[in-house]
């Protein structure tokens, strides 16, 4: 059974830094694109950032590039977002997905479901 579990959300002071990470299991990474997805309050869930499992590249959205790296561990099936010069703006549950039939580009760009999704994790970036 595919399972995601992500791990690393917490409060953080504004410049500060955390790494979230999504633990897969019942999967092969290379299989899947893996993607990061944020949920502020009261608004709608955004793409922040999808890697492919099978090349390694990796998709941004404009919010957060240059400030937030995706990253995997292939054998590990561990995929981690680095997030760098956090603002009071980055706080929100922050949700990795599987998605076995789209590219990484495509499952952060386009909106349709996807195939599997984690419970999520807090970030809040408050001083």
């Amino acid at each position: 059974q595919l399972q995601l579990v992500e791990s690393g959300g917490g409060l953080v002071q504004p410049g500060g830094s955390l790494t979230l990470s999504c633990s897969a299991s019942g999967l092969s990474l290379e299989s899947y694109a893996i993607g990061w997805f944020r949920q502020a309050p009261g608004k709608a869930r955004e793409a922040i950032s999808c890697i492919s499992g099978r090349l390694g590249s990796a998709y941004y959205a404009d919010s957060v590039k240059g400030r937030f790296t995706i990253s995997m561990d292939n054998a590990k099936k561990t995929v981690f977002l680095q997030l760098n010069n956090l603002k009071p703006e980055d706080t929100g549950v922050y949700t990795c997905a599987a998605e076995g039939s789209l590219g990484h580009r495509a499952m952060c760009t386009i909106a349709t479901p996807l195939d599997h999704w984690g419970q999520g994790t807090q970030v809040t970036v408050s001083s």
